[in-house]
């Protein structure tokens, strides 16, 4: 069976859609309905039911969903390995999201380097969803991101629990709204911030990475939230200062893996992870 009908298949589950799915996959709903037909006869079952609201699951296409994901897993594993370097006995590829990369994926690398040189590494740096749908199909066998949401099928294993605090360039520690900046933290970040400023819901300027927003925040002034960490110096030097009474919030860095996938290869790695962010100090984005 081709590997691309069991991916298109994938595509269509996880985004409830065929023009999604299509979107997703780069093709048009034409070829991406011709694959999911051609799958249907391969398996003499219909897989989904389309209605004006999306597609859905039959009961044949949720059994063949643990399939589907072993077949691309499968392939992906298989052709990593074929492809190796000359010297190299494994292959691993991990993915982390903008704002984790530095130091803990670099600082992984070079731990690497040192005690699995037999190894072949492969590092990318992409958005929170594209490192889970990577995993997913098995094109990465690690991603590196921030408070993950659960999917069926991935491990979710704790690396390092951080905290997003607010700070400010005023001395008094106080809170204009009218300067606030909201740094985007991610979908369990922004429940906790909405539950707890939500007149600060509609912020004047809203920034999707750290560093930009860091750097924007010590040129114009004002408030917003970032890791403790990072601004730990810049309060040392009375460049920032603590909001009163603004709440803390966990920012948990977490490595995620398929559960099917395991190995002693990617135990050491993971445990790598583990000891790199057990000794990281986040000095900068």
């Amino acid at each position: 069976m081709d590997i691309d009908l069991a991916r298109t298949f994938l595509a269509i589950a996880d985004c409830g859609s065929f023009a999604a799915a299509a979107e997703r996959l780069h093709l048009t709903q034409t070829a991406v309905s011709a694959r999911v037909r051609s799958l249907e006869q391969h398996l003499g079952r219909p897989l989904f039911v389309r209605n004006k609201a999306g597609a859905r699951l039959t009961p044949a296409g949720e059994r063949f969903v643990r399939h589907a994901t072993g077949l691309v897993q499968g392939w992906e594993r298989a052709r990593q390995q074929v492809a190796l370097p000359p010297g190299r006995a494994h292959g691993i590829g991990v993915g982390a999201e903008p704002s984790i990369w530095q130091p803990l994926l670099s600082d992984w690398l070079v731990w690497m380097h040192h005690v699995c040189p037999e190894v072949a590494l492969r590092a990318d740096v992409e958005p929170r969803e594209r490192l889970l749908e990577r995993v997913e199909d098995g094109t990465l066998d690690l991603a590196v991101l921030y408070n993950p949401p659960p999917r069926p099928g991935l491990v979710c294993e704790l690396l390092l629990e951080e905290k997003l605090v607010m700070v400010t360039t005023a001395p008094d520690g106080g809170l204009d709204p009218r300067r606030y900046l909201y740094v985007d933290w991610g979908p369990s970040f922004a429940a906790s911030h909405q539950a707890a400023f939500a007149e600060l819901s509609n912020a004047p300027v809203s920034v999707s990475l750290g560093p930009l927003a860091l750097g924007y925040l010590l040129g114009v002034g004002g408030a917003g939230y970032f890791r403790a960490a990072i601004v730990a110096p810049h309060i040392a030097r009375g460049a920032l200062f603590p909001v009163r009474g603004a709440p803390q919030f966990s920012h948990a860095a977490c490595v995620v893996y398929a559960a099917a996938h395991g190995g002693e290869v990617l135990a050491r790695a993971r445990e790598g992870l583990r000891m790199v962010a057990g000794q990281a100090v986040f000095q900068k984005e």
